[in-house]
């Protein structure tokens, strides 16, 4: 099925799922692996976006022989999620650009009054044949820029400033 992008539909910002916290990702004092939130992320993500959005990224990949891949991590690992807990994970396309985008998760408890950890991914939009970066096509960039959270500013907005705005908004 070729990439569609329905301009008369509108799309979710921000996708949500609820996940519980596993033994086998957790440390000997029972917390989350720091490099477990990646997955845990990514997982929650890609369970979601087939759903809401009608692709995934082997879509994009199939269609037009490109994907996207991450060169840049910001994380902050505010409060332990721990091994049994119920958690919330949220993600949302921050910026797009010619050739990248940011992806920001976050991990609440799953009451959504605690902010546990938040992170950034910046990726580059590459030719698999290539392996060097190219412009998304049009109706991808109409796309992204569609489902894009604009309530996100990056140019106007630092990490830290952002994660003082989710603590904000969480607690309300």
């Amino acid at each position: 099925m070729p990439f569609y992008h329905d301009l008369q539909k509108s799309y979710p910002k921000e996708t949500e799922s609820r996940v519980i916290i596993r033994f086998q990702d957790c440390d000997p004092f029972r917390h989350l692996n720091n490099s477990k939130y990646f997955d845990y992320f990514f997982n929650a993500r890609e369970d979601r976006v087939p759903q809401l959005y009608g692709y995934n990224t082997a879509d994009i990949y199939k269609e037009f022989g490109t994907g996207w891949v991450i060169f840049n991590h910001q994380i902050s690992y505010l409060r332990p999620a721990a091994v049994g807990e119920w958690v919330r994970i949220k993600s949302s396309i921050i910026h797009v650009d010619h050739n990248s985008i940011v992806v920001e998760y976050y991990m609440m408890n799953d009451a959504k009054t605690q902010l546990k950890t938040v992170l950034w991914s910046k990726m580059r939009y590459i030719e698999a044949n290539t392996g060097k970066s190219t412009d998304h096509q049009e109706a991808v960039f109409e796309y992204l820029d569609t489902i894009r959270n604009k309530d996100v500013d990056i140019s106007k907005t630092s990490f830290e400033e952002r994660i003082t705005q989710l603590k904000e908004k969480i607690i309300k």
